[in-house]
């Protein structure tokens, strides 16, 4: 028989950070640029992994960000963004938005969404969303969105993350 214990707090991890970070990153995730505009209209991007549906009725998503982050702001107020799944040929283009420094829009062909939030082109898929709700946790905050809209590119193959280095599709 099992027994159950029953706690009011968590315990301490037994690893440190680095181990935690390893260890996730043994689940493979696709790889997005989440987008939006701040209210001034300047254009704002960042790499991120932390996508997943929530939703099917009503259509919900949910990505996160470091409270730390530099976009933070234009994230927590702006109305809409857009979360856009990269295809296999859009690696430079992770590493350009993952980047801290230079223009990440530099260049970069798109086209606005129905909520103003640039939709990168040639992605696989793209997601356009009400900021519904957030949630602090931790060291980052969780953004569920509303999907308004979405596309996708039937066939195309996705550009994939897995410890620490991109990888594409090769189906079983």
């Amino acid at each position: 028989m099992f027994s159950t214990v029953t706690r009011s707090l968590a315990q301490a991890p037994d690893f440190s950070s680095t181990q935690f970070r390893t260890a996730l990153g043994m689940f493979a995730t696709g790889v997005t640029i989440v987008t939006a505009r701040t209210p001034a209209g300047e254009l704002v991007g960042l790499t991120a992994n932390s996508f997943n549906s929530v939703s099917l009725t009503p259509p919900l998503v949910l990505w996160s960000l470091s409270q730390a982050a530099s976009s933070m702001a234009a994230f927590r107020q702006g109305s809409h963004y857009a979360i856009n799944i990269l295809a296999a040929d859009q690696q430079a283009l992770a590493l350009r938005f993952a980047s801290r420094s230079g223009d990440r829009f530099a260049d970069l062909a798109f086209t606005n969404g129905r909520g103003g939030a640039p939709l990168i082109s040639g992605s696989v898929a793209s997601f356009e969303c009400f900021n519904r709700s957030r949630y602090e946790e931790g060291d980052h905050v969780i953004f569920v969105g509303e999907v308004e809209y979405c596309s996708y590119r039937t066939g195309a193959s996705p550009l994939l993350y897995h410890s620490g280095q991109f990888y594409t599709e090769h189906p079983l």
